[in-house]
């Protein structure tokens, strides 16, 4: 564990911890022509199904902090950084808005004040005498208006009363039908991932497929782009990208392994060296998945997938 990677017996011991702590993962036993023989054939794979998905990562701000969230990781798959993302809440960006719109109001509100009081004047005059001339216009347009009425009711009287029912009933219909698509129209669809974790005997790590539905009662799944819009823009198409599974058929979004060791390992030393400050325990083989999951979360922040575990994960050196 303090080297950041599992063994095959690890990872099943793991695994059992999580599925006991959160009854949303299970083990599957996959495709029998696709088992590994290091590994159960109960326990192949674990998975979690239907998991909502909310909004898309791109409409979030990302924000990459510096120092304890940032880990200077250098290995086969280069010598870039590894980022931990932090996360501003729809709250915090709709506050930001708001005051930035008051902001530019402001502005207004003070440009207005710099106007010349003597032109200010002139044009409340002219204002004033407009005022009065479209006060005669309105009187006389109201006198027209009044015999033009007279006039109507008269050819009122000629209309019958079932064609007025008619033309009611007409109206109601078709309010109906309105009411009908507006409703049907507001309701919103959310997007759903089965996500599912693998041993990669390569790397001796967990790694993470998913693959996105958009909801819970469809049966296609997300194109790759789609799905890449619900992982951060700093890993889609580098850290994540789209590979068969191992398992099951289908192609998925999958979290490349190759800096998880590396990772895990600066997070379980720092975690380890906050349990001695404290005299508490260090982290354990059990509790592996559940830093893991809280790791991945950096980088598809809006799958709510359930980890329980309240870990603070420090990537600093």
């Amino acid at each position: 564990l303090k080297r950041g990677v599992l063994t095959p017996e690890e990872f099943v011991k793991a695994g059992d911890e999580l599925v006991y702590k959160c009854p949303t993962w299970t083990w599957e036993s996959g495709d029998p022509s696709k088992r590994k023989k290091y590994l159960p054939d109960d326990k192949q794979f674990l998975v979690t199904r239907n998991v909502p998905c909310p909004t898309r990562a791109s409409t979030l701000e990302n924000s990459v902090a510096t120092g304890e969230q940032s880990a200077q990781i250098g290995d086969e798959c280069g010598d870039d950084d590894w980022l931990v993302s932090r996360m501003i809440s729809p709250e915090e960006q709709q506050r930001r808005m708001d005051e930035q719109l008051a902001e530019e109001f402001d502005i207004l509100d003070m440009e207005d004040g710099d106007e010349d009081p003597e032109k200010a004047g002139d044009a409340k005059v002219d204002q004033d005498a407009k005022d009065g001339d479209d006060e005669t216009d309105m009187k006389v347009a109201a006198v027209n208006q009044e015999e033009e009425e007279d006039d109507e009711y008269a050819d009122m009287e000629e209309f019958e009363d079932e064609n007025v029912m008619e033309d009611e009933a007409v109206i109601t219909t078709s309010a109906t039908a309105g009411g009908n698509t507006m409703l049907s129209d507001n309701i919103v669809k959310t997007r759903t991932y089965d996500l599912s974790i693998c041993y990669d005997k390569y790397y001796q790590t967990p790694r993470v497929y998913l693959i996105g539905y958009a909801s819970s009662d469809s049966s296609q799944p997300l194109t790759g782009d789609e799905m890449f819009q619900d992982v951060m823009s700093d890993y889609a198409n580098r850290t994540v990208t789209i590979d068969p599974h191992p398992h099951v058929s289908g192609p998925h979004a999958s979290i490349h392994p190759c800096q998880h060791g590396a990772v895990m390992k600066t997070i379980v030393r720092n975690l380890s060296k906050t349990a001695e400050g404290d005299e508490g325990k260090p982290p354990s083989v059990e509790m592996y998945l559940f830093i893991f999951l809280k790791f991945v979360s950096s980088i598809i922040p809006t799958i709510n997938y359930d980890f329980t575990m309240d870990v603070t994960a420090s990537t600093e050196k």
